[in-house]
This record gives C-alpha cells, sequence and structure tokens, in this order.
C-alpha cells in the first residue's frame, strides 16, 4: 500500500503566509537558504517525505509507518503506507497504536512541570527532599569502572537534573562495565521489550513497583557528579516516583486526570486494553535485511500490565493523541479549547534548563539546550529558537516548532531506532517539504 493522505488541514487565520517558515534556519541542512513564506496550499503537500514514506514499506524495511503533520490548532495532515505486520492486510491509520517508547519522556517532564506550576515542586529543589535516601550519594571515580571506587557527590541531584538527564544516573541500554551488571542485578530496566527472549536483549525482571525500583537505585553510585554532563538515563522514572509522592497518585493516574482525560487523549495507555490488541502494529529488529518480530501486537508484552508506569518508555497511543499532546504544547498549554497548563509554565518547560556547570559535548544534544524531557532550540542555525522533541526507541520522532506554528510525528516500529535514518531525517523532510513547495510557488508567479 502506497502512502495515503488520510486527512487534510489549511493554516488558520492566525498562520498568514509568512507566519511559518519566515526566517527558518531549521538545522545545518538550511543553512545559507533564503528566508521563505509558506504558502497555505503547502500545507497539504509532503511530496518527498511521502516518497520515503513509500520507500521504507516498498523495501520491506519496516511493515508501515505513518506521519502526522499540523499548523498550530488546526487538524492534522496523516500520511501513511504499510500495515500492521508485514504482509499483514490492516493498513495503518488514525487507531494504529505505537510502542512510544522514549517519547514519554516529553509527557513525564511536562507532568513534572505541573507539579511546578501548583508549587509542590521548585526546579532546583534537592531529590532528598522528597527521597532521603538520595542523600549524600557516592559517585564512580570512573564510569565504566569498579562500583567500589567513588568518591562523595559534589552536589545534590535535583529536579532540573532529572529533567534533562544531568543527574548522573545511569541507564541499562546506555552504561557500561560493572554499573550496568549491577543496574540490571537489580532489575532498574528501562521499561519493556517483549515476552520472549531476545538475542542482544537484557532480560532482567523490573523491580515489583516504584518504591522498590527507587530503594534499589539510592543504593547505586552515581556515573558522574550531578549536574556536569548530559548521559541518557532513567531520571524520567525516577520523576515517575516524584509525581506520586509529591501528588499522591500514581503517574498513569495523574497524566488521566491533569492531561490525558482533559485533552481527549483516549487511545493512549500503559497497558493495551484486550480489545485494542488487533490495533497495536507488531515490532521488528532489522537483521540481516530481513525484519525479525520481536513483539507482535497480538501477544505484545504491552498487554500485560507494568509493574508501574515507567516516566522513561511506558506509553502506548495512536499518532493523534500524541499529536494532542504537541498541540498542547504548541498552544502554550491549551488543546482544543481546554487549557491544562499555564503558558509561562510551558515555555520554561521547553526552554534550555540545563545547569550551567553541565556539559553536552560528545553527546546527542551537543549545541542544543534540553528542557522537559526534549531536545530544546538555542535559537542558532542548527538549533531553532523553539523548537522542542524527542523521538523513541522504536523509530518514532515527534516535534513542535513553537515560532513557526508547527507540529510533527513519525511513526513506526523497529528496534533499534539507528537501524534507519528516519528518526534523525524526519525533521529534515518535513522541512524540505514545505520550503520545496513554496520554492515552487514562488516560481509560478514570478514574471
Amino acid at each position: 500500500m502506497t502512502a495515503d493522505r488520510l486527512a487534510t488541514s489549511s493554516l488558520g487565520p492566525s498562520f498568514s503566509r509568512r507566519s511559518v517558515l519566515g526566517g527558518i534556519g531549521a538545522g545545518a541542512f538550511l543553512t545559507g537558504m533564503p528566508s521563505i513564506a509558506l504558502a497555505r496550499e503547502a500545507a497539504n503537500n509532503f511530496p518527498g517525505l511521502t516518497k520515503i514514506i513509500n520507500h521504507y514499506v516498498a523495501e520491506k524495511k519496516v511493515a508501515g509507518m505513518m506521519a502526522m503533520i499540523g499548523f498550530g490548532q488546526q487538524a492534522p495532515e496523516v500520511i501513511a503506507a504499510g500495515s500492521l505486520k508485514l504482509g499483514g492486510d490492516r493498513p495503518v491509520g488514525p487507531d494504529t497504536l505505537w510502542r512510544m517508547y522514549s517519547q514519554t519522556k516529553p509527557v513525564t517532564g511536562m507532568a513534572t512541570m505541573m507539579l511546578i506550576e501548583d508549587g509542590l515542586l521548585t526546579l532546583d529543589q534537592p531529590l532528598s527532599d522528597i527521597f532521603p535516601d538520595f542523600a549524600d550519594m557516592q559517585v564512580l571515580t570512573e564510569p565504566e569502572g569498579p562500583i567500589e571506587n567513588t568518591v562523595a557527590a559534589v552536589r545534590p541531584i535535583t529536579i532540573r537534573q532529572l529533567l534533562t538527564h544531568t543527574a548522573g544516573l545511569g541507564y541499562t541500554i546506555i552504561s557500561k562495565g560493572p554499573i550496568q551488571k549491577a543496574y540490571l542485578d537489580a532489575g532498574l530496566t528501562p521499561g519493556r521489550v517483549s515476552r520472549n527472549p531476545i538475542p542482544g536483549f537484557d532480560r532482567s525482571a523490573p523491580t515489583p513497583d516504584i518504591m522498590t525500583f527507587m530503594q534499589r537505585l539510592a543504593t547505586m553510585p552515581l556515573v558522574y557528579q550531578p549536574g556536569t554532563k548530559w548521559s541518557y538515563s532513567l531520571s524520567h522514572d525516577v520523576l515517575s516516583a516524584v509525581i506520586e509522592k509529591v501528588s499522591g497518585k500514581p503517574l498513569d493516574q495523574f497524566l488521566e486526570e491533569r492531561m490525558f482525560g482533559p485533552l481527549g487523549m483516549n487511545s493512549i495507555f500503559y497497558q493495551v486494553p484486550a480489545d485494542r490488541a488487533a490495533d497495536l502494529a507488531d515490532n521488528y529488529a532489522p537483521f540481516a535485511g530481513a525484519l525479525i518480530p520481536i513483539d507482535p501486537g497480538a501477544t505484545s508484552i504491552y498487554l500485560d500490565k507494568p509493574p508501574f508506569a515507567f516516566g522513561s518508555t511506558g506509553l502506548v497511543g495512536t499518532a493523534g493523541d500524541y499529536d494532542k499532546f504537541l498541540q498542547m504544547i504548541l498552544g502554550f498549554g491549551t488543546a482544543g479549547g481546554v487549557q491544562v497548563m499555564k503558558p509561562e509554565t510551558v515555555k520554561l518547560g521547553i526552554s534550555n534548563l540545563l545547569p550551567e556547570t553541565a556539559s553536552t559535548a560528545g553527546t546527542w544534544v551537543a549545541n542544543h539546550g534540553f528542557g522537559a524531557g526534549g531536545r530544546s532550540g538555542l535559537g542558532t542555525a542548527v538549533s531553532p529558537a523553539g523548537s522542542f522533541g524527542w523521538g523513541g526507541a522504536a523509530g518514532t520522532s515527534a516535534f513542535v516548532d513553537t515560532v513557526r506554528g508547527l507540529r510533527a510525528g513519525g511513526y513506526t516500529q523497529y528496534i533499534p531506532s539507528n537501524s534507519y535514518p528516519f528518526q534523525s531525517d524526519f525533521p529534515k523532510y518535513v522541512y524540505a517539504d514545505l520550503i520545496g513547495a513554496e520554492q515552487a510557488g514562488a516560481g509560478k508567479t514570478s514574471p
């Protein structure tokens, strides 16, 4: 099945021809290009992205793929190709459920910002105020060295550091050496992949609940001194515990009451209901030119109740529901006429929250800022002002551009995400099509 446009939209009255791409500098691939205004009709024209999606499906690199792109508070345009499973006859569409994995992190980040808005947390509040076991932490003298070789932490872990992956915590998918083994042995795992054993993937059983998770994590040395280095971590699982402790509600209940319910996000889950199993796309691992199914939708581990609501990787949902979250960010706290956050809270959450003492050199976010769970723009050619977003382990990607009134999500299911360049290149495809459409329109009207 080739990519079809399932819905269309137009720019609303508040988004003029010059409001979306005027003055854009959306990454190095656009460096040197002139300021470009977006014509109204360009919103429904993504030929390059459509071609890419069709290519991935036709070459059987993926079973299915979808992109959802919107402007302002307008309904999104959807481009989709393929099926929920390789060789299947059910096409991906608005009801398809995708494993979001780390696209959960910005959601948890914004939930944390809600508690800051409520006055129940502050950005620079020590974690030990909430969980005293995290006072007086020890830090490895070498990130991959013996876990017995430690020094005292020179500063406390803070909420800001947890939001921005600068708390010094480890991650079994990133850390190496003895600390990785210690995390695995303690069940400090980043989420769920499959009910079945998979070569190359950890099968460590997670902790039975979030408070046991916190108790065990507090006994582990940190990998880096808090506030000194951006290092991808399970810090948003820690924030899941913080949210539960401070609000008195587990993360999934908090999100349902404060975000998902009010915004009409009715197809986003930590546990996929049995009657929605048929909507869950299969997840694959590309191997030797073939796709190996590792978590079929019909028997997915996401049909099982998780031990707790993973703040880092737990969500499964439709592209449309995640688009409502992006729409809320783009609306600075409001989507569909419903306000769930104050504008100033959202603006703070998508701003650069990195501690001044933290280095990002040599990391995924080098030359970028980092906000409440996602990469944020610094107002440079490679890091556009107003941009905020993150991707997931199964190849998904989502971002907003608040300066230009743009939101976009790309969805597919393969692990690991770096098997193909789709995730990293998705924003480039979106912007390139918008620019190409405008240039074509300008050529038609030139004398």
